[in-house]
């Protein structure tokens, strides 16, 4: 007897703990680029992209073949113990790609947790302080440490305190949240004077458009005022780039449309494709810092990770990703302006990086319609998530491989919500 989605979630719920939602009650069996196939043969289109994991689709081909080559070769070593070619290679390429100048240099990790860990690490270890000042709204992963500089307590944070020491969070300057910039550098500047002096500040850790927070922008004045204050006190500036990155917003990193360099960027997620990896990527000076062993872990760098970032990387450039990505914002942003819905404000998008938000008559966040309209897609096929520290922003994160049929079909089925 084949599987059910049913049969498979009450197995689910049997062995796994509450505490691991998932969002939809379907299990995959199969997916190709922009669509998934649950177990019961039901398609849907893929808005998420395993979390903006999947910019180059489901099952590219090109990655599938350069892994099952290395599973031929090996599949693991851990880098520490015993070195391999595209370890090293992808670095090479990183810090070639990289929008930060002069001697750079690269490391590589399994998770966006992990190399926002390091990172900080990286920028105590060469500024011998302890504190950092992350923003609010900010995600940077589930470990206790990148919890902590995560700004959004429900449900990341609640229950699992004591939070780590020396994190601070300042405002995040955003219109949707009615937060001006002088605003937030001066929720800053009360930082320094009200918590800690900026001489035992290690680093100031962004993203520049954040994720969980509800895909906010960070503009370049404030970049340049962030780089401004890091240079005036000699504090790291870290991008956290996990999810931003890799062709996201229309360029390969979202920094290079900022006008600033930062010391140090993170990058995972859509780095590899689909499988886990991640990355640390700096200013020599900075990542020399830490003591011979005191970087590293088990299954960091992965080969297998490593060879599909190899082919991540030549895709995004051989197939136009950079220009499909601001196609695929530049129309989805038309779209929705087009429906002229009430309900539907705040668009916002750097390439296909885009969210807007659900509010009522009133302007008011409204969760009951923005799951609503979650729900509607679901039944139609249609994979969309939501996020923002008002729960009602909903954000997109389609492969950017996505047909241009399927697209349309999708535009569709959201617009059919908007019109009932």
């Amino acid at each position: 007897m084949s599987q059910t989605n049913q049969s498979l979630l009450t197995r689910r719920q049997n062995v796994l703990p509450t505490g691991l939602g998932v969002a939809f009650p379907i299990f995959a069996d199969y997916a190709k680029n922009s669509e998934i196939w649950d177990v019961e043969g039901k398609r849907y289109i893929d808005f998420i992209g395993g979390i903006s994991v999947l910019n180059t689709g489901h099952s590219h081909p090109r990655i599938v073949e350069a892994v099952k080559a290395q599973l031929d070769r090996f599949s693991h070593t851990s880098a520490q113990i015993v070195n391999y070619e595209s370890y090293v290679e992808l670095c090479e390429k990183l810090c070639e790609l990289a929008p930060i100048s002069g001697d750079k240099k690269a490391f590589l990790l399994t998770t966006g947790a992990e190399a926002v860990e390091n990172a900080v690490k990286v920028a105590r270890a060469k500024t011998h302080r302890h504190g950092v000042i992350a923003f609010q709204g900010g995600w940077h992963g589930r470990t206790l440490l990148a919890m902590g500089l995560t700004g959004k307590v429900i449900p990341y944070k609640k229950n699992f305190g004591p939070m780590p020491a020396s994190i601070y969070h300042a405002p995040f300057p955003c219109e949707e949240n009615h937060v001006t910039e002088e605003e937030a550098l001066h929720g800053l500047e009360m930082i320094f004077k009200c918590d800690i002096d900026p001489s035992e500040v290690a680093a100031i850790i962004i993203e520049p458009v954040q994720g969980e927070g509800g895909f906010h922008q960070l503009t370049p004045s404030f970049a340049k005022s962030l780089r401004k204050i890091c240079d005036e006190h000699g504090i790291v500036l870290i991008f956290d780039e996990v999810q931003c990155g890799f062709a996201r917003t229309g360029t390969l990193f979202c920094a290079e449309q900022l006008g600033v360099e930062p010391d140090l960027m993170t990058c995972a997620k859509a780095l590899a494709g689909g499988f886990p990896i991640s990355a640390l990527i700096g200013r020599a000076d900075i990542m020399d810092a830490p003591q011979v062993g005191g970087l590293g872990g088990t299954y960091a760098g992965s080969p297998l990770g490593t060879v599909a970032a190899l082919e991540v990387i030549k895709i995004i450039k051989e197939e136009n990703l950079l220009e499909k990505s601001q196609a695929i914002g530049n129309k989805m942003s038309a779209f929705l302006e087009n429906l002229n819905s009430p309900m539907i404000q705040h668009i916002r998008h750097k390439g296909a990086m885009l969210a807007f938000d659900i509010v009522d008559e009133q302007g008011n966040p409204d969760v009951d319609q923005t799951n609503a309209l979650k729900s509607y897609a679901f039944e139609q096929g249609l994979l969309l998530a939501s996020c923002g520290t008002n729960f009602n922003t909903i954000r997109v994160m389609m492969p950017l491989t996505i047909q241009d049929e399927v697209l349309d079909e999708a535009f569709e089925i959201i617009g059919k919500f908007f019109q009932r």
